[in-house]
């Protein structure tokens, strides 16, 4: 078992997701977990252009945000509020606002938690691109494995906009659920029996209902499709990540993935980058596909289609389990709407991560955070309000 004794606790497989213990390890989970590189290009062809200006010359701090329940606060108030360990604000290609607190620098690599889940699908917009992917073909035609379990029939489509048939729990604060039994498969917490890596435990999930239905959030989804990139390539996907997308973005720094016993990633919530470079990622899904060093990562109809989202995603969405903290919300190939505005999408990882992205203003936000909760029914909106609110002020 993994034990890192730190100024104030002992770390341990055991206790890192507890609340006092995320401000340490989200910093350190290559200290806790085994993990492999995603490598970064050479710096001279790595951006933003530049960092922020020190201070805060447009005053962004102090704008005033409406929150969802009506009451005013600040954005300074809202960051003091919501467990916040870094955040960045890119208007265009210019960094406005970058802050770190605690522990956090600009060359710590911070755990993304699901918004994981945005990364591992632009890779299959890559792979589909090549002609190396589908997504209209069921997903045991890349991965025969799973035609004896659960997601036999399921089309890659299905599966990136999660709306397969799995029967699978993501109460997070359920120690029975599926979600806590996939940890317990790649290591992250003790096991208490069952699969001992992430490949099992994707062949013990059942079906429950048919595929291409309402649309349900599962963790389970996101590392078919990690599984996928694998099969569909013939590589690693750490490797196969920093070749078609990390090193080609202009990433300043090398990120990392959790790795299981058997060497295969945490697909779903395992990959831990810097604060300025999932900005740079943010903004190459606004600009169509186009990162800021000037590399096409993504066709521009990959992009656009996320945006748009498919013929029935508004009414899967509608009648899944987010309808009603959403109203009007979309879920497509793993990026996140929270409303009927189709020019700002999300990528949301539990514990406050986010990445903001807004292609009609041309804003980009990023917050990593560790709130107590996994999610947290205020933190998490406040953060949305409060990147919407710097939104509108640029643009006014």
């Amino acid at each position: 078992m993994s034990r890192i004794t730190t100024g104030q606790s002992r770390v341990t497989v055991d206790n890192w997701q507890e609340p006092g213990n995320l401000p340490w390890s989200f910093l350190h989970m290559d200290e806790l977990f085994g993990t492999a590189a995603i490598r970064a290009a050479a710096s001279d062809s790595a951006g933003p252009p530049q960092r922020a200006v020190p201070g805060d010359p447009l005053g962004l701090r102090g704008l005033a945000v409406r929150l969802p329940d009506g009451s005013e606060s600040t954005v300074e108030r809202v960051l003091a509020a919501t467990s916040t360990d870094a955040w960045m604000v890119m208007h265009g290609d210019e960094v406005l606002v970058e802050e770190y607190f605690g522990a956090m620098t600009p060359d710590t690599r911070h755990l993304l938690m699901s918004v994981s889940k945005s990364i591992v699908s632009t890779v299959v917009g890559v792979l589909a691109a090549q002609g190396k992917i589908d997504t209209a073909q069921p997903i045991e035609h890349y991965i025969p494995e799973l035609r004896a379990s659960g997601y036999s029939g399921a089309r890659v489509r299905d599966i990136l906009d999660m709306r397969s048939g799995i029967k699978f729990s993501e109460e997070y604060l359920d120690a029975g659920s599926e979600v806590r039994k996939l940890d317990e498969a790649v290591g992250w917490a003790p096991r208490s029996g069952g699969a001992g890596t992430l490949k099992e435990f994707l062949l013990t999930l059942e079906q429950v209902r048919e595929h291409g239905g309402d649309f349900e959030y599962r963790s389970c989804e996101t590392d078919v499709l990690g599984w996928l990139c694998e099969a569909a390539s013939g590589r690693q996907f750490a490797e196969l990540a920093s070749e078609v997308l990390w090193s080609r973005m202009g990433a300043r720094h090398d990120a990392y993935i959790s790795l299981d016993a058997a060497g295969t990633g945490m697909f779903d919530g395992g990959i831990c980058a810097t604060l300025s470079d999932m900005a740079l990622f943010g903004a190459m899904i606004r600009d169509g596909g186009v990162s800021l060093n000037d590399e096409r990562i993504l066709e521009p109809a990959w992009v656009d289609d996320i945006f748009a989202g498919g013929p029935d995603s508004a009414a899967a969405f509608a009648a899944g389990n987010h309808a009603e903290a959403m109203p009007g919300g979309r879920y497509r190939s793993q990026f996140w709407f929270l409303s009927d505005d189709s020019d700002t999408a999300y990528c949301l990882g539990i514990h406050g991560q986010m990445v903001y992205i807004n292609r009609k203003s041309g804003v980009v936000g990023v917050k990593f955070s560790s709130t107590a909760l996994p999610v947290d029914p205020v933190a998490g909106p406040a953060a949305a309000a409060m990147f919407e609110a710097i939104s509108r002020r640029l643009t006014s």
